[in-house]
C-alpha cells in the first residue's frame, strides 16, 4: 500500500478538475485522473509533475459507463490499495429555455450530473468504510440552491445532488466518512465561457479558487466536516 494519501478526480482533463489534480499532487497526493479526453488527462499529468508531484494514475472514463468506473475504482485499488478521496466534479450544462431543452440533452445532464456520482460512490465507498475513512466531495454549483432562466434542467441535477450528498452524510458521517459538497458561483471554465450570458472574465472566479476551498475542507483535522461550501466572485458585476 503507497504511504501518500490517495485522491480520485473525474473531470480532470480540464478546467476545476485540472486545478484539483495540481493542488492536490502539490500537497503530496497521489491522483487518480478520469475524462473522457485522454489528450486532456496527459496534459494535466504533465503539469503535475513538472510541478514536482507524485505521477499520478491515467484512466481515461466516461463517467456514464458503470462497468468504466468500475475499472476506475479497481485500478486505483490496484496501483495504490486505498482511496482515501473521492471528487465527483464531472459535469455538463445546457442551458436552454425549459420548452427548447431536448429529453435526450436532460438525460445526458441527469447521467453526468447525477447517476455517475451515485454510482462512483456507490463503488468507492466500500473500500472507505474498510478504512474506516476518507471524504467525498461532490462539485455542485450554486445553481444546485437558487434556479435561473435557461436553467431548469441544469439546476434540477444540482438539486438532487445537494438531496444526495446531504442524505448520504448522514448515514455514514459515524463510520469516519465525510461528505462535503462544493458550490461555486460562476467559474472561468469552458463549460461557462461557451455560455452566451458568460460573465466577464475578470468577474468570474478562476478554478484554482475552488481547488484551494476544497483541498482546505478535506485537510481540516477528521474530527471537524465542513458539509457544504458555497464560493462566489466577489465582484460579479465588475466588468
Amino acid at each position: 500500500m503507497i504511504d501518500k494519501p490517495v485522491v480520485i478526480i473525474t473531470g480532470a482533463s480540464q478546467g476545476i478538475g485540472r486545478a484539483l489534480a495540481e493542488k492536490f499532487a502539490k500537497e503530496g497526493y497521489a491522483a487518480a485522473l478520469a475524462a473522457r479526453n485522454k489528450a486532456g488527462l496527459e496534459e494535466t499529468a504533465r503539469l503535475i509533475e513538472s510541478g514536482g508531484g507524485f505521477s499520478p494514475l491515467i484512466v481515461p472514463t466516461d463517467v456514464r459507463d458503470p462497468a468504466q468506473l468500475q475499472v476506475l475504482v479497481d485500478s486505483s485499488l490496484t496501483a495504490w490499495g486505498r482511496i482515501d478521496v473521492l471528487i465527483n466534479n464531472a459535469g455538463i450544462m445546457h442551458l436552454k429555455p425549459f420548452l427548447e431543452i431536448t429529453p435526450a440533452e436532460f438525460q445526458e445532464m441527469l447521467d453526468v450530473n447525477v447517476n455517475a456520482v451515485f454510482e462512483l460512490t456507490r463503488k468507492t465507498l466500500p473500500a472507505m468504510l474498510a478504512q474506516r475513512s476518507g471524504t467525498v466531495v461532490n462539485i455542485a454549483s450554486l445553481a444546485g440552491k437558487n434556479g435561473f432562466k435557461t436553467g431548469t434542467g441544469y439546476t434540477a441535477t444540482k438539486f438532487a445532488l445537494r438531496g444526495f450528498a446531504a442524505s448520504l452524510m448522514l448515514e455514514v458521517r459515524d463510520q469516519g466518512i465525510r461528505v462535503i459538497t462544493v458550490f461555486p458561483g460562476s467559474v472561468d471554465t469552458r463549460m461557462i465561457t461557451r455560455s452566451p450570458n458568460a460573465p466577464s472574465k475578470e468577474s468570474m472566479l478562476q478554478p484554482e479558487d475552488v481547488a484551494h476551498a476544497v483541498y482546505a475542507a478535506v485537510s481540516a483535522d477528521p474530527r471537524a466536516m465542513i458539509s457544504e461550501i458555497d464560493i462566489r466572485p466577489s465582484n460579479p458585476k465588475r466588468t
